[in-house]
């Protein structure tokens, strides 16, 4: 794997302030405004966006989620509607922060170096709505559908087709959402601009969507797509992109992988640059057919560290789905030579490396999920 190309980096310090409103349910209105957590709870900072030579918002350049690690995607309970931390716990998450940055700059051991936070920021969720910051419970009809394949090699199976494996397993896509939260490495997301569209692309599985500014209408229903049909403009300073004509095929967890959602799904992001280093960047989720209600995640775009998206050298012909295949056909053998011998074993689960069979855990949607392993994210919260 391929370790970040890093350049000096003199990233400017978090902007101190920004004045935030508590943020609303949403309920079944329109999405909520933009939450500028980038501002750390304070108040407006004042900032000239620059023009494209057109007259557009300039929002062109190579933006990265990683300053956004240690911020979990959903709120610990006890911390109830609160936004942003307090000034110790604060103060405990700078700290972490510059001892990561040392830990990784100067004592690596490795060829490959997980993409780490510079900066640091006092959100306590990157769900800022409900106010609670926690992802509503899926529908009854979406538990109905719950199954292995949500998580892919991210779980045990089982692996009897290439339906079984996640898109991002398949190195086809991750979606719009599992694009551009932050997992392990690969965050990198460049945003060019000409007139009448924005263009994101980004860096793991290389997908990349063109914006429409032009007022042209969405594409007819009955055509869906991994990343939908996107349709954009400007209010002021801030890009609103409405995307539909989605699959189900994807999650809105990290890489794509999770609960799938349904192809009714409507995605509302917001893009605005709040300071030369600083895009915020916010999505809304509206599927009542998998969720109870809307939802909202916003944070924080900081440049990407040498400002260059580097290859990702996947496709679906490589050979990660026609091995795992092909280790499940040879543990289907092996189960049946034990048991003409008189050996009666649980199956051992694709996640276990080899390392034995008999004490396992059985393989199926109750088996736990892997821990993470060099080069993929092993979130937790991509189960939801």
């Amino acid at each position: 794997m391929i370790s970040r190309i890093l350049a000096s980096v003199g990233v400017a310090a978090v902007v101190a302030a920004a004045a935030v409103l508590p943020v609303a349910g949403q309920g079944a209105s329109a999405p909520p405004p933009l939450v500028i957590t980038a501002y750390n709870g304070g108040p407006p900072i004042a900032y000239t966006v620059p023009r494209t030579p057109w007259g557009d918002p300039d929002l062109q350049g190579v933006w990265s989620s990683d300053d956004t690690e240690g911020i979990p995607r959903e709120r610990p309970a006890n911390l109830g509607t609160r936004l942003y931390q307090s000034d110790q716990e604060f103060g405990a998450r700078q700290k972490q922060i510059t001892t990561n940055v040392v830990n990784r700059e100067q004592n690596a051991t490795s060829t490959f170096r997980n993409d780490f936070a510079r900066r640091a920021f006092r959100q306590t969720s990157i769900v800022v709505d409900p106010p609670d910051g926690r992802m509503p419970v899926v529908t009854p009809a979406a538990e109905k559908r719950r199954a292995p394949r949500d998580r892919g090699t991210f779980g045990n199976g089982p692996f009897d087709t290439v339906e079984d494996f996640t898109l991002y397993d398949r190195c086809i896509t991750r979606g719009v959402v599992g694009s551009v939260l932050r997992v392990i490495y690969g965050n990198g997301n460049r945003i060019v601009q000409a007139p009448g569209m924005v263009a994101i692309s980004y860096e793991m599985i290389h997908d990349t969507r063109v914006l429409y500014t032009d007022g042209r209408p969405h594409i007819g229903q009955a055509i869906r797509q991994y990343l939908g049909d996107s349709r954009a403009r400007w209010d002021g300073d801030e890009l609103i992109v409405e995307t539909t004509n989605l699959t189900d095929k994807t999650s809105i967890g990290g890489n794509g992988n999770g609960l799938r959602h349904s192809d009714q799904m409507k995605i509302v992001e917001r893009f605005k640059r709040v300071a030369d280093d600083i895009i915020q960047y916010q999505f809304t989720i509206d599927d009542p057919i998998t969720y109870v209600q809307p939802f909202t995640m916003s944070f924080p775009l900081t440049p990407l560290d040498g400002g260059v998206l580097l290859p990702y050298e996947c496709h679906e012909g490589n050979q990660a789905v026609r091995n795992s295949l092909s280790a499940e056909r040879a543990e289907d053998r092996a189960l049946a030579e034990d048991l003409a011998r008189g050996i009666i074993r649980t199956r051992r689960p694709v996640q276990e490396g080899g390392r034995g069979g008999a004490a396992g855990p059985r393989r199926g949607a109750d088996a736990p999920a892997r821990g993470g392993g060099a080069g993929r994210d092993a979130d937790p919260e991509d189960a939801n």
